[in-house]
């Protein structure tokens, strides 16, 4: 048995009494019946970099949806099987000078899987999430049946309407309203009404050019400052925000840091013309920037670049947690805009006090969706911070937010989710589980509690 299928980035570790790894949907539909003969519990795997523990099996059978490999790119749209890495969705996309909008922090992530998540990612600034992205689906339920969904097609039994916090992000439980579509049902179901075998996508023409920056501040508040300034820049398709622990954390790696940057602003924008180009050296002066000590670039060469400085924040977050012993905690709450800086003020305040120097805050902070990375170094300090994190989900639900931003509940947060919904509401979202899944087997300790 392979303990890769047994696990994922969260650290979570779990059982199977079988894994199967079907090489087509003929194989994938006989699993499936052998299951359903078995009375055996079902959890799917996608590509183990999920952070809720997920697609960790707590016993039955797992299934692998790595051999879903299909990927054919056409003019504004591509279908991808669900065992599409993001790497390979956008390599081929761009080969064709078109691009596809959501870009997760992981790009080994399976498709599948952020569909299931309804995942965003740094450009959902401009973007959005996954579920803005979707046309079609082909998704085969826990009994074999298979449906093929196109966008606009209704669902054809009756829903009501769950609530959505007014938050730019948000994925957690199920998106019910009436007169829903198929796709939107399926999407951020996290795997617990039906199996994503491919999916129709939208993609964009690449930008004609695209300018990438860094931007370094002498203080926390200069460049929250600056970040709130810069949301309504035309064509900017990036804002996030790293505090000056979190670079600190990685300035071993990267020893050109300015010594003097207290925080950073990354952002991305379409360039249209050069006034665009001109107008940040006017941004940077007014919001005082470390204008000369920051980066900017264009190339391509300088894009991952970036990049790899984007992805050195979570990575060396997650080595540090793995060096002491700890598994990862960390935060994917969003909050309305305008109570960004108020839930800011509280991750401060009471990571001072439980985990002080053993914390960083970086993320999508232009879309109201830091995340709080705990480094714990000691049983106490883990501790405090499982406790901190039901205290940040509650805050941010008072304050109109989401518990899940991102990232979904999986099995590690799915006590979150009666923070945000009412025990009618999760009822309603169980009745519609209980019909796709009437014996409960399918994506079990998922989502929900019991």
């Amino acid at each position: 048995m392979s303990w890769s299928y047994l696990e994922d980035a969260s650290g979570a570790k779990g059982h199977a009494d079988r894994i199967c790894v079907p090489g087509n949907e003929a194989e994938l539909l006989a699993a499936l019946a052998e299951a359903k003969a078995a009375g055996a519990p079902v959890t799917i795997a996608g590509g183990g970099s999920g952070l809720t523990g997920g697609r960790v099996p707590a016993s039955g059978w797992l299934i692998s949806m790595e051999k879903f490999r299909r990927l054919d790119i056409e003019p504004g749209q591509a279908t991808v099987g669900a065992g599409v890495t993001l790497q390979d969705l956008h390599a081929a996309a761009k080969s064709s000078g078109q691009f596809y909008p959501p870009d997760p922090t992981e790009t080994m992530a399976f498709l599948g899987g952020t569909i299931a998540c309804n995942s965003s990612g740094s450009r959902s600034f401009l973007y959005g999430a996954t579920r803005r992205w979707v046309q079609r689906l082909r998704v085969a339920l826990v009994d074999g049946t298979v449906l093929d969904v196109r966008r606009g097609e209704a669902i054809d039994f009756p829903v009501p309407e769950i609530p959505q916090p007014p938050t730019k992000k948000h994925s957690a439980g199920y998106a019910l309203r009436p007169g829903m579509d198929w796709v939107d049902l399926f999407i951020g179901s996290e795997g617990t009404l039906g199996i994503v075998i491919e999916a129709e996508v939208k993609l964009l023409p690449s930008p004609k050019e695209l300018l990438n920056g860094i931007v370094f501040f002498p203080s926390d508040e200069a460049a929250l400052d600056a970040l709130d300034a810069w949301r309504s820049v035309p064509g900017l398709r990036m804002l996030e925000y790293v505090d000056d622990p979190a670079l600190r954390m990685i300035e071993q790696r990267y020893p050109d840091l300015p010594p003097a940057s207290m925080a950073a602003l990354i952002v991305e924008q379409i360039v249209e013309s050069e006034d665009d180009l001109d107008a940040w050296f006017e941004r940077l002066e007014e919001r005082g920037a470390l204008t000369e000590q920051s980066w900017f670039g264009s190339s391509d060469f300088d894009r991952e670049r970036f990049r790899k400085f984007r992805h050195a924040l979570p990575e060396t977050s997650l080595a540090i947690t793995q060096r002491n012993g700890f598994p990862s905690l960390g935060t994917d709450f969003s909050v309305p805009i305008d109570k960004n800086r108020e839930m800011m003020a509280n991750y401060r305040a009471h990571m001072d006090t439980i985990m002080p120097g053993h914390y960083c805050i970086f993320g999508h902070m232009g879309d109201g969706h830091p995340h709080v990375n705990m480094l714990p170094a000691s049983q106490a300090e883990f501790d405090a911070g499982m406790e901190a994190l039901a205290l940040f989900a509650r805050q941010a639900a008072a304050l109109g937010g989401s518990v899940a931003a991102e990232h979904g509940l999986g099995k590690k947060k799915a006590r979150f989710l009666p923070i945000q919904y009412s025990a009618e509401q999760i009822e309603s979202m169980k009745v519609v589980k209980r019909r796709f899944d009437p014996e409960w087997r399918l994506g079990q300790g998922t989502l929900f509690l019991a």
